[in-house]
This record gives C-alpha cells, sequence and structure tokens, in this order.
C-alpha cells in the first residue's frame, strides 16, 4: 500500500517532520509514504531522514506544478 502525503507550500522543516509523523502513526513497516514537496530544501532533508531512521528511499524525482517545482519521493518504511 502507498500512502500520499502533500507538503506543498511548506517550508523547512515541515516537510521532514509530517513525514516523521505520518509514517510512525500510518503507514506500517514496509509499506509506502509518496511524499511530494515544494520547499527545494526537501529532497536533501528527507533523504538525511531516510538514512537516519533506516528508511530507504525508493524513488526521488521533480514534477512541474503550477507554482514551480514539486519534488516527489517515495520512502519505505524500515521495520521495527
Amino acid at each position: 500500500m502507498t500512502h500520499e502525503l502533500d507538503t506543498s507550500g511548506l517550508r523547512c522543516p515541515l516537510p521532514v517532520l509530517r513525514a516523521r509523523k505520518r509514517l510512525l502513526a500510518e503507514v506500517a513497516p514496509g509499506e509506502l509514504l509518496r511524499v511530494r514537496a515544494t520547499d527545494p530544501a526537501a529532497p536533501n532533508d528527507l533523504r538525511a531522514f531516510c538514512e537516519a531512521g533506516g528508511h530507504e528511499l525508493i524513488d526521488s524525482h521533480t514534477e512541474a506544478g503550477a507554482d514551480g517545482p514539486v519534488f516527489v519521493l517515495t520512502i519505505r518504511r524500515a521495520a521495527d
């Protein structure tokens, strides 16, 4: 199952904090969380978050949004 989290418009550190909260509260180990963010720091911040927490960054790409780039990252939650 893939969960979705849209953090568009939020600035650092909120995308990472929201992703962490969603992962721990709603995403089972092994499931995926797809995060959409507009903050240019989000890809690096979420990559570091994954490395620190043992989560796996499955995919990271950029899409064109109405107001600029949208960063889309897919994270697999680590086993507890």
